[in-house]
């Protein structure tokens, strides 16, 4: 039994390595608030979540597959929940079971594999009851064939047959096994055999002779006689010891991937209960080929930033369809570095066949999502903060893909304004040529200046919007870079209004246009 509730024919690889870039990632787009409201204090749906989310499909198939089954646990939430608590109960059963399915005695294997056989059993039923009670409710391909697979495969035939070999393999009334002679008079070809139907006439069975065979028995202080009868029975039951131990290996992994699947939905629950308490907006995005350049969205925000804020933060919107290359620039502390966040994680939840926080999201599959963010200096570094982005931009060069995503913020800021515009601007050229998507933020004029007066490939420039009043309103607006991201705003609210002409100087040189931006 399989449930094939991530993919349409397939297992997911629970037990991938991590991906080189994983790490960045989460501390670039801060993936770990969004696991955690995912999880909602539970380990096991974060450790889950965290294996799925950042494995993105690449088929648009796949995703409207995963959508579908998404909508349907949205619109049966209970009904979702209560297949997790079946699949939890019975791994529970397993943990708490004596199952030795590594022992070397093959009587060992069969007897405890039976038990958990037997006490699998009454969670299977709970299965097949809720089988039975909402098949035709759910819409999606995948629970319509979960749900015809558990009726096609847990029968009321399967459950009879599955008691009465149980009861057999008891063996109450001993074992029956055959065997030849064979080199040296050894017994081989063990085969443990059904045993006799007893009559049913309680009369003629009273009357009846003994069986027609040879019989000894084994004193009772024969060690050596008991041990050489064990091992005797060892091997005629050793192939149905196997095959029960592969029957109940079967099912624990098909509640092992129940629970898994499962629990990446009952995330996705989670989350979307927690957006809707704060009254955000939630889609499902509209996935469009590898190979085109589609890009729209309307009330775009942070998710991560909605989840660490009781107010909803400011949302974005814009079409850039067709366009190779998005430039954002404009006035410190203006929103960009919150935009290009929410840029990535709705990439990543779109290629998790999630919903994304949003109005509407439609956007182009990426064959790998890359971000190269600026850092601070810390004590790990060994040397200098551009030596630091130079090896992890020559890192990220080793591993890119045509039609990836490339989301930069403030690369090479912690250079001159000459050499970062000249570096910059050969990246984003190669980037271009190797069919890579780039969302570009940047206060380097001379890089902004430069790609806005070149129209070799399509492209779109957002401005942060600050009003003539100095106040920010965290929108982007379509628009050309300017020369100053208003450095004086952020020297005015920390220090004052400039008391010398030297200060003025400074502040009109534009020293301060590349202050932290939040």
């Amino acid at each position: 039994m399989k449930a094939y509730l991530l993919h349409d024919a397939s297992d997911f690889p629970w037990r991938r390595d991590e991906y080189w870039n994983e790490r960045t990632l989460n501390q670039d787009l801060e993936l770990n608030t969004l696991y955690r409201a995912m999880a909602s204090g539970d380990e096991y749906l974060y450790d889950t979540v965290r294996k799925v989310v950042p494995v993105g499909l690449s088929d648009v198939d796949e995703i409207l597959y995963r959508q579908t089954v998404l909508k349907d646990c949205i619109e049966h939430e209970p009904v979702v929940r209560q297949l997790y608590a079946i699949a939890v109960e019975a791994l529970e059963v397993e943990r708490k079971s004596f199952y030795w399915a590594m022992s070397a005695s093959a009587s060992s294997v069969l007897h405890s594999a039976r038990d958990l056989v037997q006490a699998m059993l009454g969670v299977l039923g709970k299965l097949r009851r809720v089988a039975d009670d909402n098949v035709g409710q759910f819409q999606s391909a995948g629970f319509c064939r979960f749900y015809a697979m558990v009726n096609e495969e847990l029968t009321d035939e399967y459950f009879a047959t599955i008691t009465r070999c149980l009861k057999e393999l008891k063996f109450n009334h001993g074992v029956l096994i055959s065997a030849r002679p064979g080199k040296g008079n050894k017994g081989e070809h063990y085969v443990l055999r059904k045993p006799h139907e007893k009559d049913p006439n309680l009369l003629r069975r009273l009357l009846a002779r003994g069986a027609p065979s040879r019989t000894f028995r084994i004193a009772d202080r024969d060690e050596n006689g008991a041990r050489a009868l064990s091992e005797l029975e060892s091997r005629g039951i050793n192939h149905v010891a196997n095959a029960l131990a592969q029957s109940a290996d079967h099912i624990k992994s098909f509640f092992f991937m129940l629970r898994a699947e499962l629990g990446f939905y009952l995330g996705c629950l989670n989350l979307r209960n927690e957006l809707l308490r704060r009254e955000m907006p939630i889609c499902f995005p509209v996935p469009h080929a590898t190979g085109e350049r589609r890009h729209r969205y309307q009330k775009l925000y942070d998710v991560s930033l909605a989840l660490r804020m009781e107010q909803a933060p400011v949302a974005n919107d814009a079409d850039a369809n067709g366009k190779d290359l998005v430039v954002v620039t404009g006035a410190n502390q203006g929103g960009k570095s919150t935009f290009l966040r929410s840029i990535g994680i709705a990439q990543i939840l779109l290629q998790a066949g999630m919903f994304v926080g949003a109005g509407e999201f439609e956007a182009n599959v990426a064959q790998a999502i890359f971000t190269h963010y600026k850092r601070e200096e810390d004590a790990t570094m060994h040397g200098g903060k551009f030596d630091e982005e130079l090896k992890r931009m020559s890192e990220l060069v080793d591993h890119l893909v045509e039609n990836g995503l490339f989301l930069s913020n403030e690369s090479f800021a912690s250079t001159n304004e000459r050499e970062g515009s000249e570096i910059g601007r050969q990246i984003v050229d190669a980037l271009l040529e190797h069919h890579v998507k780039v969302f570009l933020v940047t206060h380097l004029y001379s890089l902004a200046k430069g790609l806005h007066d070149e129209d070799s490939y399509p492209r779109m420039f957002l401005r942060a919007e600050r009003r003539n009043d100095g106040v920010r309103t965290f929108r982007l607006v379509e628009a050309e870079p300017l020369q100053t991201s208003f450095g004086q705003d952020l020297y005015q609210q920390i220090f004052g209004e400039p008391h010398s002409e030297t200060d003025e100087d400074v502040l009109s040189s534009g020293s301060l246009s590349r202050a932290d931006e939040t």
